[in-house]
């Protein structure tokens, strides 16, 4: 019997589990559809943003913007985007190992000199580099709180004055870019300086066949669009990792309740295998003993 109590036990358990993981799963579906509506409206205004800005720099010379400026990458920021919560399957941890893969493939003498900063977007990057003493600089884990872009343009702008100053020489951004649901790209992309846009000969020749008329000049308009595409650089990143972590979730939630399905089928039928067991044994009793007091 007390093998019958602990299969119930567990089942109750299980039962419990499958429950919770289902809720999660639901709640992490209903985020995702925001999620998502969100980073699917800002990919055309991003795309068509890095077009005229590259359909502009193409025919200038050169770009008077500090954010342009190519420097020997001495001292290098690497901006890490996570999330704040776990059970999301390997969502951060994938994050975290290309950071560290970058940092070893590319870095690995800015590394040893110290001259390596993480800037974490999310509390388990955060959390993972803080304690193996890399140099984190600021918090930025409240930013879920409000996804807006103006709270990740404060980000930015601290990002891009340190560059200005001279604090980074490079800055690269890590983060997992949104395919679908159950897919999650984990993508490397320069933001500082701005990488140029390469436009092929034939594109080129089109586009010098147009006159276009600007006011004010054409390079007052490329400095103002430099910040500007840098920030949404940061912003879509950030959206595009908070889509992919409901999706992670969700996914991984789905899985954990098939899982716990199964579970609970294989300690059903230890249950009624046990339980058939017991009553066997009662019955054998009862046939003994009635067998000893007639005999």
């Amino acid at each position: 019997m007390a093998n019958l109590k602990e299969v119930r036990i567990r089942i109750s358990s299980v039962q419990s589990t499958q429950q919770i993981t289902k809720a999660m799963k639901m709640v992490s579906a209903a985020k995702l559809k925001r999620a998502t509506n969100a980073i699917i409206q800002l990919r055309p205004y991003a795309t068509k943003l890095k077009e005229i800005l590259g359909n502009l720099s193409a025919n200038l010379e050169g770009s008077s913007s500090p954010f342009t400026e190519e420097r020997e990458p001495n001292k290098v920021l690497i901006v890490v985007v996570s999330s704040n919560r776990g059970l999301a399957g390997a969502f951060n941890m994938n994050v975290i190992k290309a950071t560290n893969n970058l940092i070893a493939e590319k870095y690995s003498t800015q590394y040893k000199n110290g001259n390596v900063s993480i800037v974490s977007i999310g509390k388990k990057s955060q959390d993972f580099y803080e304690k193996r003493d890399y140099k984190v600089i600021g918090n930025n884990n409240d930013v879920y709180t409000a996804l807006t872009f103006e709270n990740v343009t404060k980000i930015t702008d601290a990002i891009m004055t340190g560059f200005k100053a001279g604090d980074f020489d490079k800055v690269e951004l890590v983060y997992n870019q949104f395919k679908n649901a159950a897919v999650q790209i984990v993508t490397t992309e320069q933001l500082l300086p701005l990488p140029k846009t390469e436009v092929k000969a034939t594109e080129k020749s089109a586009k010098q066949q147009i006159d276009y008329i600007l006011e004010p000049s054409k390079e007052e308009i490329v400095k103002e669009l430099i910040p500007k595409s840098i920030k949404i650089q940061l912003y879509k990143a950030v959206l595009d990792s908070h889509a992919s972590e409901h999706g992670a979730r969700m996914t991984s939630m789905d899985k954990a309740t098939e899982n716990a399905g199964d579970l609970l089928k294989a300690l059903k039928l230890s249950y009624n295998q046990a339980r058939q067991a017991a009553i066997t044994t009662e019955l054998t009793e009862i046939v003994s003993g009635a067998a000893a007091l007639n005999g």
